[in-house]
């Protein structure tokens, strides 16, 4: 009775680390798709059922005072650092779809879609799009 136990508490802490390892909430290195610069870190996050994220850190120096100059909502004007970038994704199987990205460079917002590897749950697809065009960006698990 003890071994069954000790094996059902091992199969439960494993399949949890396996559902925690899916998750694409946690710190994330983004890297950007035209240059192959890491940008910055985000932080995604859950809440009220709805996937968000948010600027944490610039890894640049010479960026990391920035504004959105030119964003056109309430977030124009106000420090890239701590803005929530990614707004109001909802989880679709695999994919958490049906929200926004914001460029905070370009200050547009675009469609959003964002899917873990299915091989490396440590990468991160990140796809923003306006109808059929999009740009997809490879981000990383940072621990």
């Amino acid at each position: 009775m003890k071994n069954t136990l000790y094996i059902f508490i091992s199969l439960l802490f494993l399949s949890f680390q396996v559902v925690i390892a899916q998750s694409v909430e946690g710190k994330w290195k983004t890297i950007d798709d035209e240059t192959g610069e890491a940008k910055s870190i985000v932080e995604i996050y859950e809440k009220d059922g709805k996937i968000y994220g948010k600027v944490i850190e610039i890894l640049n120096p010479a960026k990391r005072d920035g504004i959105c100059e030119k964003c056109k909502d309430d977030r124009k004007n106000k420090p890239v650092i701590g803005m929530v970038i990614i707004n109001g994704l909802t989880k679709d199987d695999n994919e958490y779809s049906r929200g926004k990205i914001l460029d905070p460079e370009k200050g547009k917002e675009y469609k959003c879609k964002l899917w873990l590897d299915s091989d490396d749950k440590n990468k991160l697809y990140v796809r923003g799009y306006v109808a059929f065009l999009y740009r997809t960006q490879n981000w990383y698990r940072v621990n």
